[in-house]
This record gives structure tokens, sequence and C-alpha cells, in this order.
């Protein structure tokens, strides 16, 4: 019992600093108050509508009060019939909802310098190592010299043209691990039932493998084609990640809390982090050691890791450090893996209530591709109403509530409404794709909605849903994008005939009530091989 007198010695001193953090958050707040009331009011000083907010609080108790958040935020704005509304954290930050397409314009074409930066969290600056990324860094020096890199050097014509073939070679083992699935649960009989998020997830990731690290597998993967142990705990930790950026937990809304770490959440994106690094860690010090100790010992870059490696200063000097390689590798899995898997698992299980998209799907991909080859990337222009079904899973169900958030570094008006600068702008992937002034009956899941605009990718620039977004901080692999996931859902639908499986009346199509909105249930689906057999045998199948 001796051991524990130290630990309860602490108490007090926890309670002390505790009680000190928060006399200076009421003695730092309170002068806030006092100096913004005594400020002149200028042309446009009316923020937009929303709920009164506590003193020193703001609205924080509604917050933590009415779980999942987004759900009480739109309500809030149903109820207020507005399309753009603030919520205030504390006595300085103001969450702005945006649900309207023309305000988002507003904020992300008109007024993009402004609203270009990231606010700072908990779980963004682990991600990121201190900020030495891309997507989720402040505006400054290190985020336009990462965006630079990505731009010229990751993500440009050529460099997706050079990776072409091992995207490929993914969409072939895709292929290859449905068939041996429904192999396995049928004995080759009259096909079988498939977990197709598993094989999109590892689709996805498995992409990003191989044109990040060269490879399919960290670990020798399983017989069939599918995942191994490692590949698994890595994508898992990626999403886990994911739906724990920018959740606006305890710590970040009361940011004297963050020591404390009063909801786990700091805890969680840790041990995910490090599972991650467990995975990632060793592939790149030992590459870095390849190519630093040797410059010769390959004769060109094989992948993109090489190329992060390689870059080289206006002196001669790697470009990256260490760190900056590892936080933007982590980034691009992060970024890389939910929104395809997510669509093309959507897209599926709406079809397969509407059978009747399915077989127009299906005869618009056999018409262009024919049925003696698999589809390509090349093809992909060619197959609008495919584009559209995928368009229509990401306007009807995003991957989250709400977009990656924008910090305003400056005051400004929009749509007639005063944003103080610190401003969170969060554009509602739900409000914006669900608005029923921009989308007939927008809850049904039509993807003739989107063929009069003949679009042959997922961007949508004009913001009526959330894909690529668009700006500055616009995301920019938005070709790599698409050609993942329509590839992902197209060789699906080339290469099987999908159905409801036996004693199911309707796929569920409910989504998960937290942070993530990926469907609440994985889909299972009958799929029976619809393709010559040989095409199947060309696959090296096991």
């Amino acid at each position: 019992m001796g051991f524990l007198i130290p630990i309860l010695l602490l108490f007090p001193i926890m309670k002390t600093v505790l009680l000190l953090c928060f006399l200076k958050y009421l003695i730092v707040n309170l002068v806030l108050i006092i100096s913004s009331n005594n400020k002149k009011p200028t042309a446009a000083t009316t923020l937009p509508p929303g709920p009164s907010p506590w003193p020193i609080l703001g609205n924080i108790p509604e917050m933590l009060r009415n779980r999942p958040a987004y759900q009480w935020i739109h309500s809030l704005m149903k109820e207020m019939n507005t399309d753009i509304a603030s919520i205030r954290l504390g006595t300085a930050t103001h969450l702005i909802i945006v649900t309207s397409p023309e305000i988002a314009r507003e904020f992300l074409k008109k007024h993009d310098a402004v609203f270009a930066s990231r606010p700072h969290t908990a779980a963004s600056s682990l991600l990121s190592r201190g900020y030495k990324t891309t997507i989720l860094t402040p505006i400054g020096s290190q985020w336009k010299k990462m965006r630079r890199v990505l731009v010229s050097e990751l993500f440009n014509r050529s460099k997706l043209a050079w990776l072409l073939q091992q995207r490929t070679e993914e969409a072939d083992d895709l292929v290859r691990f449905v068939y041996n699935q429904v192999l396995a649960s049928s004995g080759g009989g009259d096909g079988g039932v498939v977990d197709v998020r598993v094989a999109a997830k590892q689709y996805a990731a498995g992409v990003m493998r191989r044109i990040v690290f060269g490879r399919r597998y960290f670990g020798k993967g399983r017989e069939d084609g599918g995942p191994g142990k490692e590949e698994e705990e890595q994508v898992e930790a990626v999403l886990t990640v994911l739906s724990h950026l920018y959740a606006y937990s305890v710590s970040d809304i009361l940011p004297w809390l963050r020591w404390f770490d009063l909801d786990g959440n700091q805890r969680t994106v840790r041990e995910a982090i490090k599972v991650i690094n467990k995975h990632q860690d060793s592939l790149i010090s030992e590459r870095i050691r390849e190519w630093r100790e040797d410059d010769k010992a390959k004769k060109q870059p094989s992948d993109l890791l090489d190329v992060l490696i390689l870059l080289k200063d206006s002196d001669g000097n790697p470009l990256l450090s260490y760190d900056e390689i590892r936080a933007q590798v982590t980034e691009l899995f992060v970024a890389g893996i939910d929104n395809p898997y997510n669509a093309a698992e959507w897209a599926l299980s709406e079809m397969l209530n509407q059978p009747e998209m399915l077989e127009k799907a299906t005869e618009e991909i056999d018409r262009v591709v024919g049925n003696g080859k698999l589809l390509q990337e090349r093809d992909i222009p060619q197959l609008p109403y495919l584009v559209a079904c995928l368009r229509e899973a990401l306007r009807l169900h995003p991957v989250t509530a709400f977009n990656v958030p924008h910090l305003s570094t400056a005051d400004c008006t929009v749509a007639g409404y005063f944003i103080p600068k610190g401003s969170h702008v969060l554009l509602s992937r739900h409000g914006l794709g669900r608005n029923p002034a921009v989308w007939d009956q927008p809850l049904r899941f039509n993807p003739d909605c989107h063929l009069p605009d003949k679009k042959c990718d997922l961007g949508e620039t004009e913001l009526r849903f959330v894909s690529f977004t668009t700006g500055r901080r616009g995301c920019i692999a938005m070709e790599l994008g698409t050609n993942m996931t329509v590839m992902l859902l197209g060789r699906l639908l080339q290469c099987f005939t999908w159905k409801i499986p036996q004693g199911m009346e309707k796929i569920d199509l409910r989504s998960g009530e937290g942070n993530s909105q990926f469907k609440a249930t994985p889909l299972y689906a009958h799929a029976k091989p619809r393709l010559n057999h040989s095409l199947y045998l060309n696959l090296n199948l096991y």
C-alpha cells in the first residue's frame, strides 16, 4: 500500500493547479468581455444567428449535453430557419456553421485568403507532429512548403501516370480477393456472400501502400489476397485518428484543461498513432538510410516515399526532415482511405435497394469496356452514370458531418454577417448535400440528378456538396481520389453480379452517430462472378 501514498499526495496539488487554471481562465475572459463591450460598433458587427451563450462558457454546456453535437447543431439551424449560424465556445471562439452553397462559396472563393488557415487542436498537432504537414497545418511558410511539395512533386499528372501500374495491380487484387471470398463462401457454386466493407477498405489502403511504400503488405498478408493483421491494424488506427480530428473535445474547447485530457481524446489519438508508427516508421527510416548513405543504391525512385526523401533544397541538402516525411506520409493515409471506401460501400448499398441502378451502371461499363477485358482508369471519362452514382453517394452519405474547419485570420463580413478573427468555419456536409433549395427530394438516392452536369470526376467546386472542396485548401489529389473511387466501384460491378442476401428484404441504410458517418453496419452482399473464367485466372488466383 505504500506506493499509494505519493499518488494520494498529488491530489491536493492537482486540485490547486486546476483552481489556478480556472481562475486564470476567468480573469482572461472577463478582460476580453469588458474590452469587447467597450469597442465601438462597426458597419457590420452582427454575428450570424445562434443560441444565447452563457457568460464565460458560451455554448459549451449545450455542446457537451447534446451528443452527437452535429445533430443538435443541425436541429438548431432548422428551428432558426438559417443557413449560417454562430455557436460560441468560451468568450472568444465562434463556430460558424454553413449549410448554403452560396454562402460557402463566399467563404472559400470570395474570401478564400481570410479563411485559408486551420485551428489548433491536440489531435491535429499530434497527427501532424507539430504541424509539419499540408492538410492540418495553419497558414504560413511550413504549409506553403509542404503544399508546394504535394502539388509539384507528388500529385502532378506525370507522377499519377508513373504510378498507374501500382493502382491497376491493386484493382486486380481487389477482384482476386472478392473472387476468392465467393469461392470460399459457395464452393464455386451459385455465388456467395461477401463482406464488401473489408474489400473496399483494404483496396483503398492497398493503393496507398503501393504508391507510398511500393508494397501491398507490411507483413505476409493472407493467402486469399486479403489483409493480414498488420494491414488491418494500420487501417483501423488511421480511421480512429480521423474520427478524433476536430472532435471539439473538452481539451480543445477549454485549452487550459488540455494537460488533464479529461475525455481521453488525446490518449486515444496517441495510441492510434503509436500503432501507425509501428508499421510505417521502420520502413521510412530504413529507406532514408539507404538513399542518404548511398544515393546510388537505386538508379531511380520507385514510389512516393523515394520522391519525398530525394527532394533537395537550393543548397543541395535534403528538403524534408525525418519528422516531416513521417508526418506527411501518415497524413496521406488519413486523407486517402476513408472517402473511396465509404462512397463505394454506400453507393452499392443504395443500388442494391434499387437494382435497376445496378443494371444501368453495369450495362454502361459493358458498353464502354466490353466483357473481354477489365475496366481501366482511361475508361472513366466515358462512364458518366457510374461517376454520378458515386457523386450521389458523396452528397447523401458524407464521411463526416462537417468538413475540416477553416480558421479566419482577420475580421470579415460574409453574407452580411460579422465573422470575427479566430472563428472556426465548418461547412456542413449534411446541410450542403441535403439542402432542399438546391436538391429536389434531397433524401432520395438519385444519380440522375448529376447527369446534366456531365461530370467525369468527383469534384464539386460549387460546393453543392463536399467532396474535394475548393480554394487554397482544396484537395490537391482530386484526380487520384476520383480514379481510386471509380475503379473500386467499377471493378466490383463489372466483375460480379450483386444482389441482397437471401432472407434479407433490403440493405440497412442507417449511418453511425459518431463524428464519422460511415454506414452503421458493414455491407454484406451476395456476389457471383459474371465474366469469362479466364479473366479471373489471369489474376494469378490462389
